[in-house]
C-alpha cells in the first residue's frame, strides 16, 4: 500500500469519525474541516503517482453520506418533540380531572376510590391494602363484580390510617385457594402533565407518576 493510499484513507477516516460523532450543529465546520485535509492531501500527493479522482468522488461521497444521515436525525429529533409536544397540550386537559391507573394512592384523609381486579372464576375476594413500607395494614372482604370500592382509610378500631400512600392489591380465591393476586387500580386526581424521558407522564396527587399509556380512564373529579 503506498503513501497516498494512506494519507487518503486517514483522510476520510477522520472526516467521518468526526462527523458520526459530533452534533447536527457542528456537521458544518467539519464539513469544512473534511475539505481542508483533503486540500492538502492533494497538494501533497505524488505528482509521478498521483491519486486517482475517484478516491476524491468516493470520499467526498463517503463525508456527503454521513452528514445526510446526521441532518436525517436532528429532522426525526424534531418531529418526535413536536408529537410529544402535541400529546402534551392534549393531556392538559386532564389537569384537576381524576386518572385511573395501578399505581399507588395518595391518602390525606380523603376517602380513596379503588378499582379491584378479580380473578375469573373466583368465588371470594379480599382487598389487601399495604402501606409505603409495604406493610400490609388492612384486609377487606369485597365482591366479584369489579364495581369501583371506596376505601376510608379507617383502621378496625376506628382510628384514621396516616397520611401517605397505599397501594392495593386483590387477592382472589376458589374453593377456599387463592388463585390469583392482581394490582388493583386506583382513581388519583392529576395535578400535572409533563414530558419525562420522552414520555408524556401525569403528576398525580401525593406526587406519583404514571404514564400516560398506563391510565386506563379518566372521570370528572366533581363526578366522583
Amino acid at each position: 500500500m503506498d503513501i497516498n493510499t494512506v494519507s487518503s484513507s486517514a483522510a476520510t477516516s477522520s472526516a467521518v469519525a468526526t462527523a458520526d460523532n459530533g452534533s447536527g450543529a457542528k456537521i458544518s465546520s467539519d464539513f469544512e474541516t473534511f475539505l481542508k485535509m483533503l486540500t492538502v492531501q492533494m497538494q501533497n500527493q505524488d505528482p509521478l503517482n498521483p491519486v486517482d479522482s475517484s478516491d476524491y468522488a468516493t470520499q467526498l461521497a463517503t463525508f456527503s453520506g454521513v452528514e445526510q444521515q446526521v441532518q436525517t436525525n436532528d429532522l426525526l429529533r424534531s418531529l418526535a418533540g413536536q408529537m410529544g409536544t402535541g400529546g402534551l397540550a392534549q393531556l392538559a386537559g386532564w389537569v384537576g380531572m381524576q386518572a385511573r391507573a395501578p399505581v399507588p394512592a395518595y391518602f390525606d384523609g380523603a376517602p380513596v376510590s379503588v378499582v379491584p381486579n378479580v380473578q375469573r372464576g373466583a368465588d371470594a375476594a379480599q382487598l389487601v391494602v399495604f402501606n409505603e413500607s409495604g406493610a400490609e395494614v388492612q384486609r377487606l372482604d369485597i365482591g366479584l363484580d369489579n364495581q369501583p370500592v371506596v376505601w376510608a382509610g379507617v383502621k378496625a378500631d376506628g382510628r384514621q390510617m396516616p397520611d401517605g400512600h397505599y397501594r392495593f392489591e386483590t387477592v382472589s380465591s376458589a374453593l377456599n385457594e387463592v388463585v390469583a393476586t392482581n394490582t388493583a387500580e386506583v382513581y388519583a386526581t392529576v395535578s400535572e402533565v409533563q414530558i419525562k424521558d420522552g414520555i408524556n407522564t401525569l403528576v398525580l396527587s401525593g406526587g406519583r407518576t404514571v404514564a400516560a399509556s398506563d391510565v386506563t380512564a379518566v372521570r370528572d373529579a366533581a363526578l366522583s
